[in-house]
């Protein structure tokens, strides 16, 4: 196949990606556009959306005495994080085209660099929800019928960004609803304990998203895209403190709610301790300190779900 047939035109990386990654060292030339979109050589923005579906899934299996969270679910959640990552960055893609192009870091992207055209785009978006979607009718009806409520907030999100200075915040929306997924997946319902996890979740998003914002204020402020990073400005340290400190006391909360014991509470306190970290030495005019700070949430992630898998294990003994 030549990746003529496609009407692809690969012309290197995007500005900000990570730099000879497998999408562009091992791919053909047709497919490394689509990758692109799909953000294949950024996997932080599928582990962002994937750690609330997880961290979902493990408090069920600490509220059901479960040793260990359904490997199934698991295993679902990451394919459909994978997925729905990657139609949702498309899909961003696809709104942002005239921001981006003004934008240094993201005038590179396959839109506005012509390495696909719109109706290419559109199809990726197609075949990649239809990929989310045969994973979410692995489950439930409740969580399937939740999992379809999410598609609005999706939608909605790339317009923020130009109405108001808080598009993090419905960025948290989205990416913190597998907070409630895991949770339905298990029981068919909601409770209060993924909704304080989901809570917990935005406040936590706006504060990651803002140190990722702060690589772009410059162009932002250009081009009239609005943040929290840009609202924020000077005093983003302090507003980090209290994102990150109400995240920490939603996710305590939604532990308790179920009981939990000592290894879970332990786990989050690891976790706020490298939250900390992240606040002390963020310098907001080093763009790459920043991005490095964002993808340092993935070390975030995997220290609450710990903290939750050794007491869903240890309680079942």
């Amino acid at each position: 196949m030549s990746f003529k047939i496609f009407g692809t035109k690969d012309t290197g990386p995007v500005a900000d990606a990570v730099k000879r990654h497998w999408v562009d060292t091992r791919l053909p030339p047709w497919a490394r556009p689509y990758a692109r979109l799909a953000r294949w050589e950024r996997p932080i923005g599928w582990w962002l959306l994937l750690w609330p579906c997880w961290w979902s899934a493990a408090l069920a299996a600490m509220s059901t005495g479960a040793p260990w969270p359904d490997p199934w679910h698991l295993a679902l959640f990451l394919v459909g994080a994978v997925a729905m990552r990657g139609a949702g960055c498309t899909y961003n893609d696809l709104v942002d085209e005239d921001i981006d192009a003004r934008v240094e870091r993201t005038r590179s992207r396959p839109i506005p660099a012509g390495q696909v055209s719109r109706t290419q785009a559109k199809i990726f978006l197609v075949l990649q929800a239809l990929v989310g979607g045969l994973v979410l009718l692995q489950f439930n009806l409740f969580a399937i019928l939740l999992g379809l409520a999410s598609l609005l907030v999706v939608a909605i999100y790339p317009f923020m960004k130009r109405f108001t200075d808080w598009p993090q915040l419905f960025l948290g929306f989205a990416f913190s609803w597998g907070a409630l997924m895991g949770w339905a997946a298990v029981y068919g319902r909601l409770d209060w304990a993924p909704i304080a996890l989901y809570a917990g979740g935005i406040a936590w998003t706006i504060g990651y998203d803002t140190i990722y914002a702060h690589q772009d204020k410059e162009d932002d402020a250009l081009v009239g895209v609005r943040s929290t990073a840009r609202l924020f400005g000077g005093w983003t340290k302090p507003a980090l403190a209290v994102l990150y400190g109400l995240a920490t006391a939603l996710f305590m909360l939604a532990a308790a709610l179920v009981d939990a014991g000592p290894f879970a509470f332990i786990g989050l306190l690891l976790g706020a301790g490298h939250l900390l970290w992240q606040i002390v030495v963020l310098d907001i005019d080093d763009p790459d300190q920043c991005l490095r700070l964002f993808r340092s949430n993935t070390t975030y992630g995997w220290i609450v779900f710990a903290g939750f898998c050794a007491e869903a294990f240890l309680a079942a003994l």
